[in-house]
């Protein structure tokens, strides 16, 4: 007995080590990949006077980048909220043939390199593209100009729409669907006073990650802008040549702004998770 109760005293073993190591693990790790890179983005920008840094931020070709890259982002963002919750919406809610490849072909953004969704879509949507030169007659140009950015952007962000609401769809309470049906209900009201408050938050943060990820998009946009100046140029694109001219700070300088940006946008999306956390009474 004695041995037995002993024995049961004894805590489990772990599998992994316990917190302070762990801690300092993960405390290293980001330090080396996160924290270093960025600290030397920021120490490289103070480099500069406040006169060059504004100059720097606000000329005129890298605010035209900036009406580009936040305005094509938030229009591509608003683009995939309905059509990522339409996907969604028919995903979770019916059954057909094909449904496990359509819903494999949503995560395909994320498994595809850039440059390869670029040419591709410059390929279909060129005046000369299996696509682009129906249109063309039609005076509608999608290729080499900011509609060419904000396809692009569509495409890449379109994911994270779909599986930011999918899952909430998936757990939504059916009762409460029937039971306003036996109430008399529409399909309209059903969908606007039982369903979409239900949703809403995770439409906000699907919203919110398609736009930041949309803000920092280089690779599939650089083929189909055009990149012309002031036109359809975007700021990572600015970046990128004041690399080339050898202005490393004024090119540290436009990321910090990008980078200020982004940890904005990352705030307002971890509020706005745990906002749909408190709703729905899911743990924190």
């Amino acid at each position: 007995m004695p041995l037995l109760f002993s024995a049961a005293k004894q805590k489990p073993a772990r599998v992994l080590p316990g917190f302070n190591i762990t801690l300092g693990f993960t405390l290293t790790y980001l330090s080396l990949i996160v924290l270093i890179p960025l600290s030397a983005l920021v120490f490289k920008t103070f480099t500069l006077t406040w006169d060059q840094f504004w100059s720097a931020v606000t000329g005129p070709r890298v605010m035209a980048s900036y009406r580009l890259t936040f305005g094509a982002s938030f229009l591509a963002a608003l683009v995939n909220v309905f059509f990522g919750l339409l996907v969604a919406w028919v995903l979770v809610r019916y059954d057909f043939i094909g449904k496990k490849v359509v819903d494999a072909l949503v995560d395909l953004p994320f498994a595809l390199p850039t440059a390869v969704a670029g040419i591709s879509l410059t390929a279909l949507l060129a005046s000369n593209g299996w696509v682009g030169q129906y249109l063309e007659p039609l005076g509608i140009q999608l290729a080499f100009n900011p509609n060419g950015v904000v396809v692009a952007l569509i495409f890449i962000g379109l994911p994270f729409v779909v599986r930011t609401v999918q899952p909430v769809l998936e757990d939504a309470e059916k009762e409460l669907e029937e039971a306003a049906t036996c109430l008399g209900a529409t399909r309209w009201q059903i969908f606007s006073r039982v369903i979409f408050p239900s949703i809403a938050p995770a439409l906000l943060t699907g919203f919110a990650m398609a736009f930041a990820r949309a803000i920092g998009e280089y690779g599939s946009v650089i083929f189909i802008a055009g990149n012309m100046p002031m036109v359809s140029e975007i700021t990572p694109l600015i970046i990128i040549s004041k690399l080339e001219q050898y202005d490393y700070a004024g090119a540290t300088a436009v990321a910090l702004v990008m980078l200020l940006i982004s940890f904005a946008l990352l705030l307002v999306i971890n509020a706005l998770q745990s906002w749909q956390r408190s709703r729905t009474g899911a743990p924190s």
